[in-house]
């Protein structure tokens, strides 16, 4: 039977219960997961007098396996624990080495190594030698949609309540970099009026700089509306704020909206709760937008608009565009959405 695989709020929970293991691998896309498990690892684990003698902290590319296996082997100075973090571990040479000391590692130690942007394959000896002592956490990418979960979740926890518009706001400005978008909603949380206790979309436009009436979301629901003025006062907007409101940006969005539009087209079940199980959204209310969008748009439509669309990223990029601004690239891919 296959071992069920630790999500980060599994560690995080043991971890807070001093529930230990010697050893912790991870990887993954994903940095901000990882930089979490570490962090408090590095914060907690030991007090302010004991980090002096058992906290080292080393980079791949400045140590070897060796090294880190030595030093691992070492016990605690007036200390239960020492911890040994090891930064972007994707750098050290010859990692398989490691499984010498996982096979037999020393319970004192607690050793975490941080292996980004990449993975071991989990079908070597060191990958399966490491979910027996230690723990073999990988730290995947998050999908669009999940976005907004992981926004209003992340705001739960702080005791603060954020509107919808705000947060389709953030995720469209921002994106998937959990790290940033934290940095941004700590930024709002410090922000808040005293006693304040919920994000609007005005407070989003004043400390972060969207314009809650001029950014993507509000563009695709001009598009969804078939508002050719609305759309049109939006692009020029972008226009006039290129650093704020990057063409790539727009387009990447648009892309996945009318993908998962033609993906909408396909789904067993064309009410709120098909459409959401398919698309995987968090919620059925949020498949509204797609509901009446399906309505505005035909599936042959919708065909044509995502190779619409690809064209313009391509000239995005200057491909067969010598003269079109990004505005125009914008100002003629509205034009044939809406016509």
């Amino acid at each position: 039977m296959a071992r069920q695989e630790l999500t980060c709020d599994d560690i995080l929970k043991e971890l807070r219960a001093k529930q230990y293991r010697p050893v912790y691998y991870l990887m993954g896309e994903e940095a901000y997961y990882i930089d979490l498990i570490s962090d408090y690892i590095i914060n907690n684990v030991l007090s302010e007098t004991e980090k002096e003698f058992n906290l080292t902290v080393v980079y791949g590319a400045d140590t070897d396996v060796a090294t880190i296996i030595n030093a691992a082997k070492r016990y605690p100075m007036m200390a239960e624990h020492q911890v040994i973090v090891v930064k972007e571990a994707q750098a050290v040479r010859n990692m398989d080495e490691l499984i010498y000391y996982v096979q037999k590692p020393l319970r004192s130690t607690i050793l975490v190594l941080c292996h980004k942007h990449g993975t071991i394959d989990r079908r070597k000896k060191l990958a399966v030698e490491i979910e027996k002592s230690g723990v073999l956490f990988e730290s995947k990418k998050i999908r669009d949609a999940q976005l907004p979960t992981f926004i209003t979740a992340y705001m739960k926890r702080k005791g603060i309540e954020i509107e919808h518009k705000a947060t389709e706001m953030l995720t469209d400005f921002i994106g998937a970099d959990l790290s940033r978008m934290v940095s941004e909603l700590e930024k709002l949380i410090i922000t808040l009026p005293e006693g304040q206790k919920r994000v609007t979309p005005e407070q989003i436009e004043k400390n972060i700089g969207i314009s809650k009436d001029y950014n993507n979301f509000e563009l695709r629901n001009a598009l969804i509306e078939k508002d050719v003025l609305k759309a049109n006062r939006i692009i020029k907007y972008f226009e006039e704020n290129p650093k704020t409101n990057p063409i790539q940006m727009t387009l990447s969005i648009l892309f996945s909206f009318y993908a998962n539009l033609m993906l909408a087209y396909y789904a067993p079940d064309r009410s709120e709760q098909g459409i959401a199980a398919t698309l995987g959204l968090r919620s059925p209310w949020l498949a509204r937008d797609y509901m009446n969008a399906m309505r505005k748009f035909t599936g042959v439509k919708t065909m044509q608009i995502i190779g619409d669309i690809r064209r313009a990223d391509a000239k995005s990029k200057g491909v067969r565009n010598a003269t079109m601004t990004d505005g125009d690239i914008l100002r003629e891919l509205v034009f044939k959405i809406l016509h």
